[in-house]
């Protein structure tokens, strides 16, 4: 029988006051301007988003260019390759590692990476045994000073409940097939903590330094919904 053990940590999403919580959009497109067609290529939850930030938009609560430079912000200076540069030290680096998984919000905090949505942080790592998966069941808290904006799947009701009744599927959805033998666990983030999968390391990229094991380190694999990648394979920088 495959092992398999769900572990979920208790504790809701708590409500979140509009004021001490950016809201998140996308960039003004031409989707944003009046059309006379009755058809939509939004999903029920980014009309609701777009009606709120329309509401609170007239009532002067948000303004859009702040929207703007929050969205900037989010893509261009922080996103995955923050998390990267974690796990690609805690590779290189045993005393980095032990720090890491004792107390992750201290260790991930001095490298420079911190703040709202990554106040209290807990790293999980993977290993030939245990193999760690993230959801939020309930809404979609996510680690973004580490991982950037939050992939739309990720906040998709699909994944938040395959994940926890059938996390073995998510990723072989993934492209993962892991074996039989392997332990799943399965992490709820909440309000209050934020999870970092910390991927294995590929055995072909012994020897490198932290600037090219942080190129082979992928979202996908500190989500654990998917594997670092093997040397050779990853991405040239842009």
């Amino acid at each position: 029988m495959p092992a398999a053990g769900i572990w979920r940590l208790t504790g809701d999403c708590k409500r979140r006051n509009l004021d001490r919580v950016p809201l998140l959009r996308t960039r003004k497109t031409n989707m944003d301007q009046p059309h006379p067609h009755t058809h939509s290529q939004l999903d029920p939850m980014e009309v609701r988003v777009r009606a709120l930030e329309s509401l609170l938009t007239q009532k002067g609560y948000v303004d859009p260019a702040a929207l703007d430079a929050i969205i900037e912000t989010y893509e261009t200076r922080i996103g995955p390759h923050n998390g990267a540069a974690v796990v690609a030290r805690a590779w290189v680096n045993p005393e980095f590692r032990a720090w890491l998984l004792a107390d992750a919000t201290a260790a991930i905090g001095s490298m420079g990476f911190g703040g709202r949505q990554g106040e209290h942080m807990v790293a999980v790592p993977n290993s030939e045994q245990v193999h760690n998966m993230v959801v939020c069941t309930l809404c979609s808290c996510y680690p973004w000073p580490i991982l950037g904006l939050p992939p739309v799947w990720y906040k998709s009701a699909p994944y938040r409940a395959k994940a926890v009744q059938d996390p073995r599927g998510v990723l072989r959805d993934f492209g993962v097939d892991l074996p039989g033998t392997t332990t799943l666990r399965v992490w709820d983030s909440t309000a209050e903590v934020r999870y970092l999968v910390l991927p294995r390391m590929p055995a072909a990229a012994k020897g490198l330094d932290e600037h090219d094991l942080a190129r082979l380190v992928t979202r996908d694999s500190m989500i654990g919904t998917g594997l670092a990648l093997e040397p050779g394979t990853a991405m040239p920088p842009p």
